[in-house]
């Protein structure tokens, strides 16, 4: 929990234990700095003065500023991390390592997203990338109670073909559970989400979802720019507040916004986690989640972020069980409905049997 939460202990006691769906979550963005340390050793990555940084030097430095200047000044948390992981041994061990930290703040359901293409510079095939962080996924679910789903995202600032190249491959992953597919990165530097409508094809023929990073640049303009590429889901968003009719096209067509209010602070999209619009957009009608986005590179849990959600934005706890649910309803698991309906089961028992939930005076009526 935030140091400074002002939470009573029942109703921060119920946010640690409540089951959750978090939909937007980095890969490379949430490394163990123990993880990180090592790995950096191995390979010997670091130099001079880095050398003989400890566990505690390695967390600052995977660990971004807050706030940034901008997005791109954000992106730069993430250039040793992707050193690091070059290899299908680091790709595989970071992502069963997430899969565990994840089911320590009581998560059922993750999303784990991550660019293939950034995962070749030392020689490793798409093919073998992918198919590590498969195995990462399926080992760390099978230790844990957890679900887990992949997304591939294609990188604004690369070549189009090559993305195109990287659907073709991740597409194949489908029955693995990479079951989604995204793009992200600077967008001040590659805009158009449309540069990669033809890889965006490839994957929804396949049967993938589509979602799409948008509005860490280029305010609500961008969101509706990325509406071209009809997705289901949007990552981000948040700048769709300053649109009131973007907002009502957003409900309208049901397409969720990913929302990580925390990492909108860092890149510099709002000036606190107080002033992120995530209630006035739910109050308004518009379909959100709530995740982290990056672990480490923001210094975050997804139990400090619902903290934030109740205690800094001000959700109501039936609010922020909505918003928490509403993740499965719109989680990329069209290819598995029953297991869909299975853990929205397991939520509403839980929400049922939960006094501050269900009970007199409830905020949120039992499903």
């Amino acid at each position: 929990m935030p140091l400074d939460s002002l939470l009573d202990p029942p109703t921060r006691q119920l946010l640690a234990r409540m089951p959750k769906a978090e939909l937007h979550l980095h890969l490379d963005g949430s490394l163990r700095p123990a993880t990180a340390l090592e790995l950096a050793r191995e390979r010997k990555l670091l130099r001079g003065a880095e050398v003989g940084m400890d566990v505690a030097a390695m967390r600052a430095r995977l660990t971004a500023p807050m706030p940034c200047r901008d997005q791109r000044d954000l992106l730069r948390a993430f250039d040793l991390p992707i050193r690091l992981m070059q290899d299908a041994e680091a790709l595989e061990r970071i992502t069963h390592e997430l899969v565990m930290d994840v089911a320590s703040d009581g998560t059922r359901y993750v999303e784990i997203r991550w660019a293939p293409s950034l995962h070749v510079r030392c020689g490793l095939s798409l093919r073998s990338g992918i198919a590590a962080v498969v195995a990462g996924a399926r080992s760390g679910a099978a230790a844990t109670r957890i679900t887990v789903r992949l997304i591939a995202v294609a990188l604004r600032t690369l070549e189009p073909s090559d993305e195109m190249a990287m659907a073709r491959v991740a597409v194949d992953f489908l029955a693995d559970g990479l079951t989604g597919f995204d793009c992200a990165g600077r967008e001040a530097d590659a805009p158009d989400p449309m540069r990669f409508a033809a890889a965006y094809a490839i994957a929804r023929d396949a049967g993938l979802g589509i979602t799409c990073h948008a509005g860490e640049w280029g305010g609500a303009a961008q969101v509706r720019r990325t509406l071209e590429l009809e997705p289901t889901r949007i990552a981000h968003g948040s700048p769709t507040a300053d649109d009131p009719s973007l907002m009502a096209e957003l409900t309208a067509r049901r397409v969720t916004l990913d929302l990580c209010p925390t990492s909108n602070v860092q890149a510099a999209i709002v000036p606190s986690v107080a002033a992120h619009p995530l209630a006035r957009l739910h109050r308004a009608g518009v379909p959100v989640t709530l995740s982290t986005d990056d672990r480490t590179v923001s210094d975050l849990t997804l139990v400090r972020e619902y903290d934030n959600a109740v205690d800094a934005i001000g959700l109501t706890l039936g609010e922020l069980w909505a918003v928490d649910r509403h993740a499965l309803e719109v989680a990329f698991l069209h290819h598995d409905e029953a297991l869909r309906v299975s853990l929205l089961a397991e939520f509403d028992a839980f929400a049922a049997a939960e006094p501050l939930l269900s009970g007199p005076g409830a905020v949120f009526p039992a499903a």
